[in-house]
């Protein structure tokens, strides 16, 4: 199978390749891909040196699948031109997620809605991608109304940059910000730009995307997302309320089982998942799930994951991984 990797010198992309090797996925011939400032450079894959090319090229060498971390704008130009030429693309991007005519994808949660025709398929915002593996099969058996979602996102969402300057703060140099304050010894409520109404982007994604994953619009949603001094990957305090009883034991259980689902949850003796735990791990790890006692049939949930992993890197080729088993790539 010929793959490219569009962005491979990012953050993503990095993490992408670190997880193609570990997973083994089937590569015949590799094509790392970035902008034209990057061409020509040398980055290693299972021990081998690969170069660099651009967008152009790899276009013209008709890869069978293409894996994306690129941005938005490169998303929307270059997409269209791949899945021309007949390459399947798997987007990181925000660009394609809320289209209707392109599948948003959480392999454990929606996978099935996957056609062989779809040439391109959009991977969801890291933030919703945990929470829904982790709800998903709450959702399935007992039905959610509601959730008020609470994040404290790591740094490493927002790129090199933004680790950058948190080495910076820690170190007292002066450097390039990515963020309009400090972020060391701080928590901003500010990820991704502020919209009409007061939310951010990436507020909003977590309210549309769930929506469109979980197939209802009904389930009544509200985000506050915060950026802290942290790198090893998201947390989420999330309130649920379902539409039945529920036993806390059973939500446990039914976690338990849930495939890529760590239950984490024993208060007596401190165990409960940590970014620092996550970190470079595949999982999506949960704990201190506890009954609200203030409103009927509702909980309260943490959930751990790493944002370049799970939340982008993992889930991308976990995609990829389902349509080669369908024999579709």
């Amino acid at each position: 199978m010929k793959v490219a990797v569009v962005g491979a010198t990012g953050m993503v992309g990095e993490v992408m390749l670190q997880v193609l090797e570990v997973r083994n996925f089937p590569i015949t011939e590799l094509l790392l891909v970035a902008s034209e400032r990057s061409v020509g450079k040398i980055l290693n894959f299972k021990g081998q040196p690969h170069t660099v090319i651009g967008l152009e090229a790899a276009v013209a060498a008709k890869p069978d699948l293409a894996l994306f971390s690129a941005g938005g704008q490169t998303s929307l130009d270059w997409a269209p031109r791949f899945a021309a030429v007949g390459t399947t693309v798997v987007d990181n991007s925000s660009a394609w997620r809320m289209d209707k005519n392109i599948p948003l994808i959480v392999p454990e949660i929606n996978a099935e809605v996957l056609q062989p025709t779809d040439k391109i398929i959009a991977n969801p915002n890291c933030s919703t991608i945990q929470m829904l593996v982790a709800l998903g099969p709450i959702h399935k058996k007992y039905g959610i109304s509601r959730l008020v979602i609470s994040t404290y996102q790591s740094i490493t969402g927002t790129g090199v940059k933004a680790v950058q300057q948190l080495e910076n703060e820690y170190k007292g140099a002066s450097g390039e910000m990515a963020y309009p304050y400090p972020i060391h010894r701080n928590a901003l409520p500010h990820c991704d730009v502020f919209q009409e109404g007061g939310y951010t982007k990436e507020e909003l994604k977590l309210v549309n995307e769930t929506h469109k994953i979980l197939g209802d619009d009904t389930i009544g949603i509200t985000a506050t997302a915060v950026r802290i001094p942290v790198v090893g990957g998201h947390s989420e305090a999330v309130n649920v309320q379902l539409k039945t009883s529920f036993e806390v034991i059973d939500l446990q259980k039914l976690l338990h089982q849930s495939a890529g689902v760590v239950v984490q949850d024993q208060p007596e003796t401190n165990t409960y998942p940590m970014p620092i735990y996550a970190a470079g791990k595949d999982a999506v790890f949960v704990g201190r799930i506890r009954r609200d006692f203030s409103q009927d049939n509702t909980f309260n949930i943490w959930i751990v994951s790493d944002n370049l992993r799970k939340g982008a890197a993992t889930n991308t080729i976990q995609i990829a991984e389902y349509l080669h088993q369908k024999g579709w790539i």
